[in-house]
């Protein structure tokens, strides 16, 4: 096939190098001029011959501008992929306004971060089946080999809902990976926690990728004291928390994973600050000064 494909970052311009080995034709944009195939996303459009598909992989904060530029460029027959971290609440609008034009949608939740390229992405698709039946072949050359690794989730909007899920899992694994390690560093039994963690990645029920990770991580640098304890959200697992308050759907370890990020951005937490003040007023508890 020939796609597409805007937003050549980290992912997008592995995701293109994939496409290419399997065979696809890919003409790709970006706004850095160095790494870009066409001079803009006019120049895109008209390279590419109809029924064109376009995959966007661009951030959230440029993805609906892009929508509608790209709205006003295509033809009817087209398909317009977002790849992205899109909230799944705006597929169903940005759907709409594309079919009024005669123009598909198909939102893609991407998993497989800088490691794709090698090893295949997982695809969570939502969109209509006529859509994602001619995207097959793209969708066939990302995915890894094997059985898994694909999904039509359901309709507009199920893609990024089924990907917002997976980056809430994602981080609590992440989290209760990192309180092991801290407990195991304190513990003062352990003399080489680095090796335990190591050990875990072969017949344990916990080994996964995010574990193999880690121990990369331990192998650079076994007490992380090139890291500062500082970590940012991208929004997934706040939107995954609020779904679940709005269907009373308990989340707690997903829910305190991401409280956790917040507490790491506090350099001295003012609602300790308060603990400590009451449990001065009514305790007389000594209170450390700043």
């Amino acid at each position: 096939m020939q796609v597409g494909l805007v937003g050549l970052g980290r992912m997008g311009g592995n995701m293109r190098e994939r496409l290419r080995s399997a065979g696809h034709e890919v003409i790709g944009y970006d706004r850095d001029p160095s790494v870009s195939d066409t001079a803009g996303l006019t120049d895109l459009v008209n390279r590419l011959t109809p029924p064109r598909v376009v995959w966007l992989m661009v951030p959230v904060a440029v993805t609906e501008a892009t929508v509608r530029e790209l709205g006003a460029l295509l033809s009817e027959g087209d398909i317009v992929i977002d790849g992205g971290n899109t909230r799944y609440t705006d597929d169903a609008p940005r759907a709409a306004w594309l079919h009024e034009r005669g123009i598909g949608y198909l939102d893609v939740g991407v998993s497989g971060g800088i490691w794709g390229r090698e090893a295949g992405y997982a695809l969570m698709v939502g969109g209509a089946e006529e859509h994602v039946s001619r995207c097959m072949p793209i969708f066939m050359a990302l995915k890894p080999p094997g059985e898994f690794g694909f999904v039509h989730a359901g309709p507009v909007g199920a893609g990024h809902y089924a990907k917002m899920v997976h980056n809430g899992i994602e981080y609590a694994l992440m989290h209760a990976y990192a309180e092991g390690y801290e407990l195991m560093r304190a513990s003062g039994l352990i003399t080489d926690v680095p090796g335990v963690i190591k050990s875990w990645r072969e017949g344990t029920v916990v080994r996964s990728w995010l574990l193999d990770l880690l121990d990369r991580a331990l192998d650079e640098d076994p007490d992380l004291s090139g890291l500062r304890g500082y970590v940012e959200d991208t929004g997934e697992g706040r939107w995954t928390v609020e779904e679940s308050i709005r269907l009373a759907v308990p989340l707690n370890v997903i829910a305190a994973s991401l409280f956790a990020r917040f507490a790491s951005r506090q350099e001295d937490s003012p609602a300790m600050k308060a603990v400590a003040a009451l449990r001065r007023e009514f305790g007389g508890h000594t209170v450390r000064k700043g």
